[in-house]
């Protein structure tokens, strides 16, 4: 479910963070599903507690999860969240288009690697 790139700069929450975010904008967690538990996570990934515990907090205070306490971290059901993600997306996908026009890149350019992108999730 959550796979840690070491050579990665980004450091190890921060990765875990947008793969908890990514599974739950696309709907693999289910609204209200239990997360798994900070321990197990930290022992499947062989990493220390404290990160998940780090990543699990910036997840709740984006909105993505809630807390129960006694019973653990839950997928929260906010909608908003999966507009927001996907209006981030196109704004910076616009700036990225805007990048290359200015460097020389054509539009016909761009649809073939929107196209390419595009066939190649459908053989997934």
């Amino acid at each position: 479910m959550v796979v840690i790139d070491y050579q990665n700069r980004k450091p190890i929450y921060e990765q875990i963070v947008e793969r908890f975010q990514m599974l739950i904008v696309k709907g693999i967690l289910e609204p209200d599903s239990q997360m798994p538990s900070v321990r197990a996570l930290a022992t499947e990934l062989s990493i220390n507690p404290n990160t998940i515990q780090k990543a699990y907090a910036v997840l709740e205070q984006e909105g993505y999860i809630y807390p129960i306490k006694g019973r653990g971290n839950f997928v929260s059901g906010n909608q908003a969240l999966v507009k927001q993600k996907k209006e981030d997306f196109l704004l910076k996908l616009h700036g990225v288009l805007k990048e290359g026009k200015e460097i020389g890149v054509t539009g016909a350019q761009c649809l073939e690697c929107v196209n390419s992108v595009f066939k190649e999730g459908e053989h997934d």
